[in-house]
């Protein structure tokens, strides 16, 4: 049995939520859409403005007049009880878990028996928010994790609590791939759920391994250059996608790892900004949204653009220059067992991050699909964690960790004992599963 999901309420107008908002009225669905009063002026001025800001621009949000008109405004304090109308309840206010616990009481009090509600936090675990919150509720909610910008990114992370009712979630599961068209992938209430769990550890090991490259004479273009279409990841690279994201969110993401990583896991090593790059977060060089973060781009005298690059070992701006490759470097495999500067940092922050994927089934999930997924319709990289494995050839890596005298992971030991060549077969058809046994693909 399902539950029917007819109309939608999306609490907070920021930029999450009014994502989440559009995508639903484009849909053809009811949107309710609440935010805090506006403290003088119309009252629902803050997500007025919202629906305003999502007429604008060159790509509208809205597809057309008829999305418009089926977004209701309001606010919490005066229409927090129209929820009550509302089959899925959506909220996607503050990252605070003190102020989400208090907001989930006050949803609790006015929603209708039956309805579903969700957080769209992007790492703080459903246990936090639910822990001690009525039983109905409990059994009714769970986390749906949109990736920005929500109108373009496939993926929903679908996560449940300790008690959430196996009919919330294939409700969800349906309503947000048939309806909403999106990637739903089934994820765990543990820290960061998968892709950022996976894909912070890459862009933190990335950060803190530079120094291999630097002290080698390599620069910041040289690393973008090698963490991007070698390895199958967006031609921002690394430092490119840390300007896009921010310093100061990256801050907080290695500060909520140091605390809520479980104690021996291998991401507690990256929990933290090197020392340079440290320093530019604290004088508030942060990215794209200051002006400057690893590059800047600004204007000559003559009117031309400008990119430069701030040299982490100097701590000065310079001209960016076009990074080229070793030869033989220009694919993963040739880049990861490369045995020079560049190779060893590959092999360390996007290697790495490979084996610590192999290493969290069934901790952050129960198969290689749903972290392949994660990673592919979350970050976009071409091919998943597993999928690079198989790439690169698990017996050669086996191999590599054999030389090392590092333990192999526990999906490498999977593949290990059951004899296959790797974590999918048949053309990609099935898979290899933590029992050791090959599953058709969900």
């Amino acid at each position: 049995m399902t539950r029917t999901i007819n109309s939608v309420a999306v609490m907070g107008s920021g930029t999450m939520g009014a994502g989440i908002a559009a995508l639903c009225a484009n849909a053809g669905l009811p949107v309710l859409f609440l935010d805090m009063p506006a403290k003088t002026g119309e009252r629902n001025a803050v997500a007025a403005g919202a629906v305003e800001r999502m007429q604008g621009g060159r790509q509208p949000m809205l597809k057309d007049e008829a999305a418009l008109a089926r977004i209701t405004l309001g606010n919490f304090e005066d229409d927090l009880e129209r929820i009550s109308d509302c089959d899925w309840i959506v909220e996607a206010i503050v990252e605070d878990l003190a102020i989400k616990r208090d907001f989930f009481l006050r949803l609790e009090a006015a929603r209708s028996d039956g309805s579903i509600v969700t957080s769209n936090t992007s790492g703080i675990m459903l246990a936090a928010i639910t822990d001690g919150l009525p039983e109905r509720l409990r059994r009714d909610v769970a986390v749906t994790h949109f990736f920005n910008p929500v109108l373009v990114m496939k993926l929903v992370e679908l996560i449940p609590g300790a008690d959430t009712d196996p009919e919330v979630m294939d409700t969800l599961a349906g309503f947000l791939a048939e309806t909403l068209g999106k990637g739903v992938v089934r994820a765990k209430d543990t820290v960061n759920f998968i892709a950022n769990r996976i894909g912070c550890f890459w862009m933190l090991a990335g950060l803190n391994e530079a120094e291999k490259v630097f002290a080698a004479g390599g620069g910041i273009e040289q690393i973008d250059a090698a963490m991007g279409a070698p390895v199958g990841v967006p031609p921002t690279g690394l430092y490119g996608l840390v300007d896009l994201i921010g310093l100061d969110v990256m801050g907080l993401v290695a500060e909520n790892l140091r605390q809520n990583l479980p104690a021996g896991d291998a991401g507690q090593r990256y929990a933290q900004l090197p020392g340079a790059v440290q320093a530019m977060l604290e004088r508030g060089q942060i990215g794209r949204k200051a002006g400057a973060g690893f590059y800047r781009l600004s204007k000559t005298d003559d009117g031309e653009r400008l990119k430069e690059t701030f040299e982490l070992t100097g701590g000065e701006w310079r001209p960016s220059t076009a990074a080229e490759l070793p030869d033989g470097e220009g694919d993963l495999a040739g880049l990861l067992f490369a045995e020079d500067a560049l190779g060893q940092y590959a092999w360390a922050a996007m290697g790495g991050t490979l084996l610590y994927a192999a290493d969290l089934i069934p901790e952050i999930s129960d198969d290689v699909v749903n972290i392949d997924r994660a990673m592919r319709w979350g970050f976009n990289w071409r091919q998943g964690p597993f999928e690079m494995l198989d790439s690169l050839g698990p017996a050669r890596v086996i191999a590599r960790l054999a030389a090392d005298n590092r333990p192999l992971p526990k999906m490498l030991q999977v593949l290990q004992t059951a004899g296959a060549d790797g974590f999918y077969r048949n053309d990609g058809s099935e898979f290899l599963g933590a029992d050791g046994a090959f599953h058709p693909l969900p």
